[in-house]
């Protein structure tokens, strides 16, 4: 694809303006590391929902969604439509309880609620498990992705890519060092508006290209004919899997509905919040701020994101129904049918996609180095500037760290299994940790051990593969089940977390006391949070305010009038009783 100055000259001002915005907030990131990770505590909800927003749009984002939906249809995002659930239980049981915590990371979580050395182990062991290996396998595929689209779109070699990335992420790394989280945080802002903006124009311009909407429909139903005589039940239309399909049969799309979105760890998704969403909700100015900011950012990734992505996908697949790799078809869309005149802002949005999940990942791993391995194990008592040092230095460690990874890298596919299969069974513990006093240090241990263990041995000494629908449901079932005995076991087996370490925590979270009945009894002027009945309300309306939305959304699309009108009235009464119950009771904790 050939570019012109015009093209150069806008993604040369997307680089400035991104390198501008690090220099701004350099003196207000060096003041400590409380600014220079969680911005003082004082960020709006709408800059803190959206910088979330924004993390997850990575550049490999719309490929990913348009290889599922040329290969399975729209139905084909219920691979990850089904966190919705996971998403608004942060929402409305986390949110706040995160806030009122108030850690610099979710890992320090680990010795506010636990005593003694299992804690301080689990709290070093998570921090260099999830900042090092996990952190660089997402900055891995993320760069992985990035050099994809270069290669396809500038028509450069792989090595030539890299040093593109390379430079990029050089960029990023001195932006992220230079500001901290705030710097990241505005840049996300500007990022996600321009990634979002290009992104509805491509759509627009893939359903042109194809003749309108009414043609898309005549095209793709015509293609539904043609792979229901080849034996592939369902429509590439329907927002739901044929439950015969042999890519979504009944088992496992149960598996991902009902078990899936709790039970599993993953980045950006954590059961219970955490990660760089914990890192947002715990910048935010208050529990109203953390709550909305969550709120905000489940909207915008699950019901105003996608259709952009879907329609391209579905264009995609009637311009090049042959096409091997159906993630490339997003990027050939934009090559052959984008007007000349928007490349450039194109390649701007995909570098912004890029570089604010990188951004973010660069400064969330940071935290967990310095905050909970150099500053809690190695050098105590050192004064905030050399903490804030040490911070620019982990960035650039990473940022060095993740470059190799990439290089040995082949497969995001393959690292993205990996991460949720060796999580399957963790989510439990991660959500009932705040929740039930009896759980402690070694529970959350035994459950990390036993979804590894258990999945591993699952794949290597049984033979049972994820790539399969069938046996990754048995394979997610089985790890789950034993991991849950497993941790329960260890639970019982071993001895509470010492008294006053409870009350304490106790005292500084204020859970819900139903299941801290030993606890709040010892702790009786500590004022008992309520609601958790209408909690669980507002967690059943967000559910339908997101699919009520995502859906009518999609059916207005399509010019199906009535039936989209249904479903966002739906949505709209869901979202009026959150707006109701919220404003009733208080936006913050409700005390008795």
């Amino acid at each position: 694809m050939q570019l012109t100055v015009l093209d150069w000259t806008v993604i040369a001002a997307y680089f400035a303006f991104s390198l501008g915005v690090g220099l701004y907030y350099r003196n207000r990131a060096s003041r400590s590391t409380g600014e220079f990770f969680v911005s003082g505590r004082n960020v709006p909800w709408w800059l803190a929902g959206t910088s979330m927003v924004a993390t997850t749009f990575a550049a490999d984002t719309p490929l990913v969604v348009c290889g599922l939906v040329a290969e399975h249809g729209v139905a084909g995002n219920w691979l990850w439509w089904n966190f919705v659930a996971s998403g608004m239980l942060t929402v409305f049981f986390f949110a706040r309880l995160w806030r009122r915590s108030g850690v610099l990371t979710d890992v320090e979580f680990a010795e506010i609620r636990y005593a003694g050395r299992p804690a301080a182990f689990l709290r070093g062991f998570r921090a260099l498990y999830l900042g090092l290996p996990i952190n660089c396998i997402v900055l891995g595929w993320v760069n992985l992705a990035m050099v994809k689209i270069l290669m396809l779109v500038l028509g450069v070699t792989k090595p030539e890519a890299l040093l593109i990335v390379l430079a990029m992420i050089a960029l990023t790394s001195l932006i992220s060092t230079l500001s901290g989280l705030w710097g990241v945080l505005v840049t996300d802002l500007f990022q996600f508006a321009i990634a979002m903006g290009m992104v509805i124009v491509l759509g627009v311009v893939a359903v042109d290209a194809v003749g309108g909407i009414d043609q898309m429909k005549l095209s793709l139903a015509a293609l539904d004919q043609a792979r229901n005589q080849a034996g592939q039940p369902g429509s590439v239309l329907s927002f739901l899997p044929d439950l015969g399909s042999a890519w979504m049969p009944m088992i496992t799309f149960l598996v991902y509905i009902s078990v899936n979105w709790w039970a599993t760890w993953y980045p950006g998704s954590e059961p219970g919040g955490g990660g760089f969403i914990a890192q947002r909700m715990f910048c935010a100015k208050d529990e109203k701020h953390s709550l909305l900011a969550t709120l905000w950012f489940n909207i915008a990734h699950f019901a105003v994101r996608p259709w952009p992505w879907i329609l391209t996908g579905l264009a995609s697949l009637i311009l090049y129904p042959d096409l091997a790799d159906k993630e490339a078809g997003y990027v050939m869309v934009m090559m052959d049918h984008l007007p000349v005149s928007l490349r450039g802002l194109m390649l701007a949005a995909f570098a912004a996609a890029f570089m604010s999940t990188v951004a973010t990942n660069l400064n969330w791993g940071a935290s967990y180095l310095v905050n909970d391995v150099y500053r809690r194990f190695l050098k105590k008592g050192r004064d905030e500037k050399h903490y804030v040092l040490v911070s620019k230095l982990a960035t650039v460690l990473l940022t060095i760290a993740s470059i190799v990874t990439t290089y040995y890298m082949d497969s995001i596919t393959g690292a993205w299994k990996l991460l949720i299969l060796t999580g399957a069974g963790t989510g439990t513990v991660l959500i009932l940790r705040w929740y039930w006093w009896r759980i402690n240090a070694w529970s959350e241990v035994a459950a990390m051990a036993a979804a590894f263990a258990v999945s591993v041995t699952l794949q290597t000494a049984f033979g049972l593969s994820s790539d399969d629908p069938v046996q990754y449901a048995y394979l997610m079932l089985i790890t789950v089940g034993i991991t849950t005995v497993v941790w329960l076991a260890v639970t019982w087996l071993t001895p509470p977390e010492p008294e006053a370490h409870l009350v304490a925590f106790y005292r500084r979270a204020r859970p819900a006391a139903a299941l801290w009945g030993p606890v709040a009894r010892l702790a009786p002027d500590v004022p008992r949070t309520k609601g958790a009945g209408w909690d669980l309300l507002d967690w059943i309306c967000g559910c339908i305010l997101i699919y009520g939305a995502l859906f009518g959304t999609g059916k207005l699309i399509f010019k199906e009038p009535l039936t989209g009108a249904l479903y966002l009235l739906l949505a709209a009464l869901a979202g009026a009783v959150i707006y109701w119950d919220l404003s009733r009771r208080g936006w913050r904790t409700v005390l008795e």
